[in-house]
């Protein structure tokens, strides 16, 4: 008898991988579909389910305490967060990726280093020194200390965005007497903005969900952003109302499905340009 080598044994691991991958789906869909089922629900309870449909929770959440100026602060601090790292990140990574500098090792060593401490670990003698520089209490001091905290791990992966960049394209442009300013500005930033709106969107999202620096630095309630707004559901209130909780949470989770709706096309088409190119 003839064992047939050719017929396709079962891939075991691809399997495992796939059952693993459905399982971690699971996971996260039960949570979500009673999060979107109790938003609506006005009975909502732990259980995954819909006894009573109504629009209620949002009405009764939707205050200007509770959710209207806390979603303004929200988006005033993540937004200006985002824009002032991406801005930084492509003026510090452009001569770190184009120029042979003495320390730049050193430099990116510690940049590096930068990007793995955590916030804890600072926290006191920033507080510190944003009490000397009168930053407290002030969403100024929130936007520079997320912003600072963003800022190592944005150069270091701009700069890996912009090695990809030919240099012989820059060079061209400096024979015709363009500055380095020009060139960064008409060439490289062009060829690096999905890269860019990649670290926007990942600065905006880590700025958003940052409760942390926000519940530290800031005293006042009425600059407080959103991801310190949730605080109120918790604590010494009484029960908990779900329908109400969950509601809050849709309108939390909203600005960022926007943001990723509306950059998904410019992404799409950005990394098949930057293809085309390396191609």
């Amino acid at each position: 008898m003839k064992l047939d080598i050719t017929s396709p044994s079962p891939n075991i691991g691809k399997v495992v991988a796939n059952g693993v991958l459905i399982l971690i789906g699971i996971l996260f869909l039960v949570p979500m579909t009673w999060l979107i089922l109790a938003s609506v629900d006005g009975n909502a309870g732990l259980s995954v389910g819909l006894s009573h449909f109504t629009f209620a929770n949002f009405k009764k959440v939707w205050t200007w305490n509770l959710v209207a100026r806390p979603l303004l602060n929200g988006l005033l601090i993540s937004g200006v967060t985002a824009l002032i790292v991406a801005v930084f990140s492509a003026l510090c990574a452009y001569p770190l990726s184009r120029y042979r500098l003495r320390f730049g090792n050193s430099f990116l060593y510690t940049v590096l280093f930068g990007a793995s401490l955590p916030a804890t670990a600072i926290v006191i003698p920033v507080y510190t020194l944003f009490i000397h520089f009168h930053l407290v209490n002030s969403i100024l001091g929130v936007i520079i200390f997320e912003g600072a905290g963003a800022l190592p791990y944005s150069i270091w992966l701009t700069k890996n965005f912009m090695d990809g960049v030919p240099i012989d394209i820059e060079e061209a442009a400096w024979m015709d007497g363009a500055g380095t300013l020009d060139s960064l500005r008409r060439i490289v930033l062009p060829l690096v903005i999905p890269g860019l709106v990649a670290m926007f969107v990942f600065t905006f999202i880590e700025s958003w969900g940052n409760f942390f620096a926000p519940f530290i630095l800031l005293s006042s309630p009425s600059k407080f952003p959103i991801a310190v707004s949730i605080e109120s559901f918790f604590g010494n209130r009484g029960e908990v109302i779900y329908g109400q909780l969950a509601a809050f949470s849709v309108i939390y989770s909203a600005p960022i499905i926007i943001l990723y709706l509306l950059v998904q096309r410019v992404l799409s088409a950005g990394f098949r340009l930057e293809g085309g190119i390396k191609g």
